[in-house]
This record gives structure tokens, C-alpha cells and sequence, in this order.
């Protein structure tokens, strides 16, 4: 009998699309797999565990960086923005990046780093954005000159199923951005009132059946998506919609649940009553949002800003996407860009 060591089997990629989050090994290592990157990123989906920045140009644009400068990018996510201001505010500026999830932001910070971001140039905090003038204040700064924001999940909460965030994958029903804090949304629900959960579904997500969908899950045990799902699913007033339709209701579902388990709306209201003290005068602040309810809120802040005399300019109505970059990255589609001039 041959007792000699075999060296182990390579991994085999499962086919040309694997299906499950946790077999997309190349795509979790762009480095070592660019090909395999770009033909994804071609083919108009996001690469599993990464985020592909959204109207980057715009952005920077609207932040109209110089060399030198200090900055928040208040949701650190993936770093793609974070990359490219950084780029920009070289020599001699410094950016601070907030983020509340435990899992990704070593991640992010050692790609920062590995791209030769070091200490002098790149700072990551563990904060939610509500947070900017405590973490300004510990480090003794009045305020910086620009203020960046991308609200909403990130591609690499969406897509680990482990999280809880898709309701296409089966996994446990979390949705926390950080998972060490608060409860799941698991638990949320069963603890919930059908009041409650219903004034969740019409404030966070404007969905007109609220009351219908409120009935069928709110104080019910769905420990997964799919249970979730499921009960959603059995509710008559959408066992009757087309599947289309129904799609859509389930996804104001899951974003009206992960807003509420998440604070999120709070946390962004107590970050733009901030804003404008954390910036000089003539500092700029962008925002990214992703559906009506952030985007009110961002419009309602700026427009008073203006009026108040905080700030001598806000953006004209919203940018969006271009057609090229909605045609390659389906996920840009609902984003709407607003800036604002610090007076």
C-alpha cells in the first residue's frame, strides 16, 4: 500500500455560474481572478463579497476634491469610494471612514492598506454615521472640508445569505448590519404588534397593503428567509398578484424590515441635522440614496439648510446613473445623488 502523501485535491470553480454564495471562491478573490471579475462585472452583476462603487465620477464631481483635504466617507462599505477619493485628496489629505459592520470593515481597511493607504493618509472607525461629531471631537477637529454618504446595504451584506438581507437565498431572517448589536429581525418581528409592524412597512418602504401584510407576519416565529418568504407568500392579497408584483412586494417587505432592525432612518436624520456643523465654510456634503424614503429626507435637510443660511447652494433636482453604467450595474438604477455647499 502507497503511504505517500497526496497533495490536496484543488478546488473545482462549479461551473461557469455557480449558484451558491459561498462556491463563488474566484469571485471573493479579485486579485487572484480579475478575469473572472470583469466578465461578471460585464455580464451586469456584482461579484460575490464585493461592492461595485456606484456613479463614482458624479460623485467625485459633486465632492470636487484638492490635495490636501480632510473628509468623512461616512459608509465605508467595500472602500471603492473611499479608493478614489483618497486618490484625489493626495498629498497631505486624510480621510476618515465610518462603518458599523464587524465583518467587513477589517476587510476593508487591510485592502486599503494593501493598496498603500497607510495611517498618515486613511483612518477606519468603527461608527455609524450618526456618530461624525464624536468621532470628529475625539480627534480634535472642528470640522473637514467634505462629507460623503452611500446609504442603504452594501452589495456584500445583500449577497451572503448568512446575513439575512436577501429574500432569494435561504438563511436566518438577521438583517443586522452589525450583528453584535440589537436584536435580529427574527426576533423584531415575533415581538411585534400588527400596528407596529404595518407602520414599519408604510414609513420605511411606502407599501399600500400594510395592513394586509402586517396581519400575516407580525408576531409570528419565521426564523429564516425563507420562512419569512413563505408566510408572505400565503397572504392572500399576494397569493393573487402576478409574480412580478409579488417580487416587488417582498422586497419592500425585507427593506422595510431591515430599515426598522437597523434604525436606519434615525441614524440618517441625526446625521444630517449634523452635517452642517461638521463642515467649513464652503465644504461640501454628497449623498447616495437608494429608495423614496432616504431620498425625502436627504431633499427636506438640504432645502432647509438652504433656507436657514447653512448652506449657500443644494443640488438642482437629483443625478442619476448614467444609461451605460444602469446598463452594467442593474443595482445603480434606483440611486439618486444630492450635494450641498456648506455657507
Amino acid at each position: 500500500m502507497d503511504d505517500t502523501p497526496r497533495p490536496p485535491r484543488r478546488k473545482r470553480y462549479a461551473g461557469k455560474n455557480p449558484r451558491r454564495f459561498e462556491e463563488k471562491y474566484k469571485e471573493h478573490q479579485p486579485e487572484r481572478y480579475a478575469e473572472t471579475i470583469g466578465k461578471v462585472i460585464e455580464a451586469g452583476k456584482t461579484p460575490a463579497g464585493m461592492h461595485v462603487p456606484i456613479m463614482v465620477e458624479e460623485c467625485l464631481e459633486a465632492l470636487a476634491l484638492a490635495p490636501g483635504q480632510w473628509g468623512i466617507d461616512a459608509t465605508l462599505g467595500y472602500g471603492g469610494h473611499a479608493r478614489e477619493i483618497l486618490g484625489r485628496i493626495a498629498p497631505g489629505g486624510h480621510l476618515i471612514g465610518l462603518d458599523v459592520d464587524p465583518i467587513e470593515q477589517p476587510r476593508t481597511l487591510a485592502r486599503l492598506r494593501d493598496l498603500g493607504f497607510g495611517e498618515d493618509a486613511f483612518t477606519a472607525v468603527s461608527s455609524n454615521y450618526a456618530g461624525i461629531r464624536k468621532v470628529l471631537d475625539q480627534r480634535e477637529r472642528a470640522a473637514v472640508d467634505f462629507l460623503f454618504a452611500d446609504l442603504g446595504c452594501s452589495s456584500m451584506q445583500v449577497d451572503n445569505p448568512l446575513r439575512g438581507f436577501t429574500f432569494k437565498s435561504e438563511g436566518p431572517l438577521d438583517m443586522r448590519m452589525n450583528p453584535t448589536r440589537g436584536i435580529p429581525a427574527s426576533e423584531w418581528l415575533e415581538k411585534s404588534s400588527v400596528a407596529k409592524v404595518a407602520q414599519a412597512l408604510l414609513e420605511n418602504s411606502d407599501e399600500p397593503r400594510a395592513e394586509e401584510i402586517a396581519e400575516g407576519i407580525a408576531g409570528r416565529h419565521l426564523p429564516t428567509t425563507r420562512a419569512l418568504v413563505d408566510a408572505l407568500r400565503a397572504i392572500p392579497v399576494l397569493a393573487t398578484m402576478d409574480a412580478e408584483r409579488a417580487e416587488l412586494a417582498i422586497r419592500r417587505v425585507f427593506q422595510a424590515i431591515r430599515i426598522e432592525v437597523n434604525g436606519e432612518f434615525s441614524a440618517l436624520d441625526s446625521f444630517l441635522r449634523q452635517v452642517p456643523y461638521c463642515l467649513v465654510p464652503g465644504g461640501r456634503v454628497v449623498v447616495l440614496t437608494f429608495h423614496s424614503g432616504e431620498d425625502r429626507r436627504v431633499k427636506k435637510a438640504f432645502q432647509a439648510g438652504l433656507r436657514e443660511g447653512h448652506f449657500s447652494a443644494v443640488s438642482d433636482g437629483v443625478v442619476i446613473a448614467s444609461p451605460a453604467e444602469r446598463r452594467l450595474n442593474p443595482r445603480s438604477i434606483p440611486a439618486k445623488l444630492r450635494w450641498a455647499l456648506r455657507a
